[in-house]
């Protein structure tokens, strides 16, 4: 389905935070590349679909209301079989019917666990008077850690994304650091410059978090996307 369907849809129900499978689809529509994650709104369908992707898995909980999903439960990691599955589907939706009681749960997103690789985070928020701004850093909790983030202005040329790749503090791990392999910092530029076009042509999204985006040796790949729309 393309941005302009799921962003109208989403209006129509009075939702501005999209699912992950929402934000998702409209990355991987824009050419960015995304850990594949499929909707099950039940256990059974969960443990079929992670059947279908291959083991090991990760489950996470599909609602428009939950924010951050980690800091309520609803993220469950490194799922090997069927039973897990079952298991981390019932301990979601009871951990968020318990601490967000409000929420409404539309079931659980179902990835392939991605392979180990150096977490960075790509995200745009607009600014009142500069408008929309593009933040890189290094991901996962660090970026809350450390606070290790470069800031441009939307739309980026390749030289700002690569000005901006090579101001954080650590880059020297995107490099290579202590016999540790580097990343694919050219491919990382070219994403940056990617997603400033997607975000300058899609004018309704007011946030945009991808958080981690893992990085290889050879290339990278959203693992984790928010997408919050204007209004």
């Amino acid at each position: 389905m393309s941005a302009d369907k799921i962003i109208t849809a989403a209006r129509k129900e009075g939702r501005s935070l999209l699912t992950e499978v929402e934000a998702k689809e409209i990355l991987a529509d824009a050419g960015i590349p995304v850990v594949s994650t499929v909707l099950a709104r039940t256990r059974r369908e969960a443990v079929s679909v992670a059947k279908n992707i291959g083991f090991p898995v990760v489950l996470k909980v599909a609602s428009s209301q939950v924010v951050h999903k980690s800091d309520v439960g609803g993220v469950k990691l490194d799922l090997r079989n069927a039973s897990q599955v079952e298991a981390a589907y019932r301990d979601i939706v009871s951990s968020i019917h318990a601490r967000v009681p409000k929420a409404r749960v539309d079931g659980v997103s179902v990835q392939q666990m991605a392979r180990p690789g150096i977490e960075v985070i790509i995200g745009m928020s607009k600014d009142p008077q500069f408008g929309p701004v593009m933040m890189f850093g290094l991901g996962g909790i660090l970026v809350e850690l450390l606070k290790d983030v470069s800031f441009r202005i939307v739309p980026l040329t390749k030289r700002d994304a690569a000005e901006m790749v090579r101001e954080v503090k650590g880059y020297p791990l995107l490099e290579g650091y202590r016999g540790r392999e580097g990343v694919d910092v050219n491919f990382l530029e070219d994403l940056i410059v990617k997603i400033s076009a997607f975000v300058d042509k899609t004018p309704d999204i007011k946030e945009l978090d991808l958080n981690p985006v893992i990085a290889y040796k050879n290339g990278a790949v959203v693992a984790d996307a928010r997408i919050i729309l204007e209004g």
